[in-house]
């Protein structure tokens, strides 16, 4: 894996803006990582923590998977997701809005489960499990915060040390981090980290904005493989095309070493 990364160690000094990068093989431990401590804006991938919580929170019985929502207009945020182009009135289950915040990364159903869990109660559990810079200080798009220099932030070593958690059972239980692990399999936004790697099963989530593009989560080789690629103020296209260069042949040196 080290060899592999020397590779690419120029394509990574040369990219603009704050790039991050962590990989470790699963099984023997290996790793290798890029300014992985650096706090950068997180975009949609602080909805992993968010999920973190509500499984937290509905283990604790403080919240019910099958709690309903209503969907009302005043709810629906722009840009990702599917909630915000369906009918009025909709009801949907907590359970739903989870799925729909990871899978097609949902905004409308952030914010609802935001608001429903409590922005101090995600960051504690972050707190509690190891994790001091990954921070959400807002809702999404909340243009006014946003203004003020209010962001969310994550880094790419704190978002392997959480997957790595929910990857062994030890985030909140067995059943719950089975459940969130096949939640991030479900994903459908599949252009970075999965782009060359047809044959795997990958749990990951990705996110963008404006001059940023992350990619967080675990391949499913014969030795699974962690990845997280983070990035702000980059060349979206290139780091883009980085993340799949790297993703493909990260995978295929462990699975060179095994035979």
């Amino acid at each position: 894996m080290r060899k592999c990364f020397e590779k690419y160690l120029p394509r990574l000094q040369e990219m603009p803006g704050e790039i991050s990068v962590y990989a470790e093989d699963l099984i023997t431990g290996e790793k290798i990582a890029f300014q992985p401590d650096i706090p950068l804006v997180a975009a949609s991938v602080i909805k992993i923590p968010i999920m973190v919580e509500a499984f937290r929170q509905a283990e604790a019985g403080l919240i019910s998977m099958e709690e309903t929502f209503v969907i009302h207009p005043e709810d629906k945020m722009p840009s990702c997701g599917a909630l915000t182009y369906l009918h009025d009135g909709l009801e949907v289950m907590l359970s739903d809005l989870c799925v729909l915040m990871i899978i097609l990364s949902d905004n409308t159903a952030t914010n609802l489960m935001i608001d429903r869990l409590g922005i101090d109660n995600v960051n504690d559990a972050m707190r509690k499990l190891g994790l001091e810079k990954t921070t959400l200080r807002r809702r999404l798009f909340d243009s006014v915060a946003s203004r003020k220099g209010i962001q969310n932030h994550i880094t790419a070593g704190e978002m392997a040390v959480l997957l790595k958690k929910i990857y062994e059972g030890k985030c909140i239980s067995e059943k719950a981090d089975a459940c969130m692990l096949q939640i991030l399999k479900d994903q459908r936004l599949n252009g970075k980290i999965p782009f060359f790697l047809d044959d795997y099963e990958i749990a990951h989530k990705t996110g963008e904005d404006d001059g940023i593009t992350h990619d967080v989560g675990i391949v499913f080789a014969d030795h699974p493989v962690l990845l997280c690629f983070a990035s702000n103020h980059t060349d979206v296209p290139a780091f883009e095309r980085l993340i799949q260069d790297m993703a493909r042949d990260l995978v295929a040196v462990q699975k060179d070493n095994l035979y």
